[in-house]
């Protein structure tokens, strides 16, 4: 059951303030239109009425930090049967969009991309999987017996990811409040949705690209030298090199100066070799990098140690910018791994165009 919420006055004596269901009813989805924090703190809005396949029109769509779509009906003056047959109607709908879909969908709704408003809201970047889950939740002013008992079922029994939220309307005088209170516990909830959809939904990878972190640290390695001798490398230790692996003749690399943004795009020519093995063309002359002046005055370190030595991965760079004009805007991707594949068609977009580059 949930809890029912009482209000009293306690200035100049007790008195109870009631609530109002019908005052109530036609300001809830103004107020949860205007600020989907009170519903949770959690969530950035897609849109409103949001129009599904098959003609209907979903109250108000969110998506939550962990990539989950949420939606949001008003129970307005729907019976208990209609508004939850409605929401799982919604589900079917929303079950099958893919990351691309749900991108595009907010991009036509907003006007701006998901990346940039959810890199805002969260302060960290759109993740990979997008829809892998979803939940439901029917709001309204009052909750009724059947209402409760047909969620708690469906909850309960089948593991659905669906819960309700009611609310009530207070006012004193001027002073206007609301009070909130769930069904079931919401991270009860979240759980059976993480539990609910096996099927991840991901960005789909062009089988091209990837982005590198290059560390410029002055000492270990230095991204003039990267640039004039072309390469990128990592080293000390397997956990930094072992993704070098993935990069293979003809991919593309985004490289990024951790902390600082984009710094170059180029086409990897030669997989990754340790540094004593690496070769440079010199004009005519094919010379050991480890012969070569080099700023990093500590590139050769462990140079006889397979484990922990730099290794380099050859690279023709396309474009390349200093560090200092390293180039970032909030929704690029980001990653610890040294080497990752980059499935975000934004930041692609925004890093070519940055640097000039027609795809």
């Amino acid at each position: 059951m949930p809890v029912e919420v009482g209000l009293w006055r306690v200035d100049g004596g007790i008195k109870k303030v009631d609530y109002t269901s019908m005052e109530s009813e036609r300001k809830l989805e103004t107020i949860l239109e205007n600020d989907l924090s009170i519903l949770s703190e959690d969530l950035l809005l897609v849109g409103r009425q949001v129009s599904t396949g098959f003609g209907k029109y979903i109250d108000l769509l969110a998506i939550n930090k962990e990539g989950e779509l949420v939606i949001i009906e008003l129970k307005k003056h729907h019976t208990p049967r209609e508004v939850v047959a409605q929401v799982l109607d919604y589900a079917s709908w929303i079950q099958d969009l893919s990351y691309g879909d749900v991108v595009k969908l907010y991009e036509d709704l907003n006007y701006k991309p998901l990346e940039e408003d959810f890199a805002e809201v969260f302060n960290f970047p759109l993740t990979e999987e997008i829809n892998s889950s979803h939940q439901m939740w029917i709001v309204s002013a009052g909750l009724d017996n059947e209402t409760e008992r047909i969620i708690q079922y469906l909850s309960s029994n089948f593991d659905v990811p669906i819960n309700a939220v009611f609310f009530r309307y207070f006012k004193e005088g001027e002073a206007e409040f609301i009070s909130r209170s769930w069904l079931v516990d919401p991270s009860v909830v979240e759980e059976k949705s993480n539990e609910s959809m096996k099927d991840k939904k991901r960005e789909s990878w062009n089988q091209r690209d990837f982005v590198f972190n290059f560390s410029d640290d002055g000492n270990y390695r230095s991204w003039e030298d990267a640039v004039k001798y072309g390469f990128v490398s990592a080293g000390n230790g397997e956990w930094y090199t072992r993704t070098l692996n993935q990069l293979f003749i003809g991919a593309r690399i985004f490289c990024m100066s951790p902390s600082q943004g984009y710094i170059g795009i180029g086409k990897v020519v030669s997989e990754a070799q340790p540094i004593k093995e690496v070769y440079v063309d010199i004009g005519d002359e094919s010379i050991k990098l480890v012969d070569l002046p080099l700023k990093a005055n500590n590139m050769l370190h462990d140079i006889d140690d397979y484990q922990k030595c730099e290794y380099l991965v050859g690279v023709q760079w396309i474009k390349t910018a200093p560090i200092e004009k390293a180039f970032w805007v909030k929704g690029l991707k980001a990653n610890q791994n040294t080497a990752f594949k980059l499935r975000s068609q934004y930041t692609i977009d925004k890093v070519e165009e940055f640097f000039g580059i027609q795809s």
